[in-house]
């Protein structure tokens, strides 16, 4: 069974994913960084595919991309870094990027590689459905590689019917119309949620974006099966002078689930 199945099989609420990208803050920061997040106890992790033109991402994760790229991150390094990292990391694992960098590698070779390494999911936000449906969607199944897309609050609902179809593992709820990073009131996203609730999707559906406290990751999760946090952590990472990236993780996590009363 692919791990994000057993994730939401045993744990139907309150699932913590946290973003990162990876060759940020350093080079070779990435297997350092997945053994500590799942030490600190995170639920599953979106490794980011840096790209010189991100369109999903923010200014905090635009940034850690680029430095990515001039420290000399690239796919195949990425790979490489990953390649025997199931010895110690048992986390589910998803890479988020873009579909042009799949694409230059090819994508049977990319999806190959992700079976061989034990990545769990893929999450390419500008690959559209038709294009997944006709060149991506059995080939992921053959590999038992899950694919989830996104939906927004003005994704209509037939749209959201067809992108819950074609995803597996999870949907992805964006929590508005807009980049990662911009901290938001979810207060005002209730009935967005709500309606996404009561649609009886086939997925478990996580909120990302702008999910950056414990105060915004309750109340994501209240509508939702859990939450993703990405700029937050990529923040937490920028102060991390003396390397001690256990320590900032380990904070970092304790800070997001840290108990709250405050609810919608």
């Amino acid at each position: 069974m692919n791990r994000i199945d057993e994730l939401f099989a045993r744990k139907q609420k309150n699932v913590l994913t946290i973003y990162f990208t990876a060759g940020f803050p350093q080079l070779h920061d990435t297997r350092r960084i997945l053994k500590a997040l799942q030490d600190a106890e995170v639920d599953m992790v979106e490794i980011g595919i840096p790209f010189s033109d991100p369109l999903a991402d923010g200014p905090v994760i635009q940034q850690s991309s680029k430095q990515a790229l001039d420290n000399g991150m690239s796919l195949r390094l990425l790979f490489n870094q990953l390649r025997d990292v199931r010895r110690e990391i048992h986390i589910p694992l998803i890479l988020f990027g873009y579909v042009n960098v799949v694409m230059q590698f090819g994508i049977e070779r990319f999806l190959d590689t992700c079976a061989e390494i034990g990545i769990d999911g893929l999450i390419l936000p500008d690959l559209p459905l038709d294009e997944f449906t006709h060149e991506m969607a059995s080939l992921c199944a053959d590999r038992q590689v899950h694919f989830s897309f996104l939906i927004t609050p003005e994704t209509s609902e037939p749209r959201i019917r067809a992108l819950d179809e074609a995803s597996s593992g999870f949907l992805y709820v964006v929590s508005s119309s807009s980049t990662t990073g911009k901290r938001k009131d979810l207060s005002a996203m209730q009935p967005y949620f709500q309606r996404i609730q009561q649609m009886q999707l086939k997925n478990p559906f996580l909120v990302g974006f702008g999910i950056h406290d414990s105060m915004s990751f309750q109340q994501a999760c209240q509508y939702s099966n859990g939450a993703v946090v990405g700029s937050a952590y990529i923040r937490a990472l920028q102060e991390v002078h003396d390397r001690n990236v256990e320590r900032v993780t380990r904070d970092f996590v304790a800070y997001i689930l840290q108990p709250i009363r405050s609810t919608f």
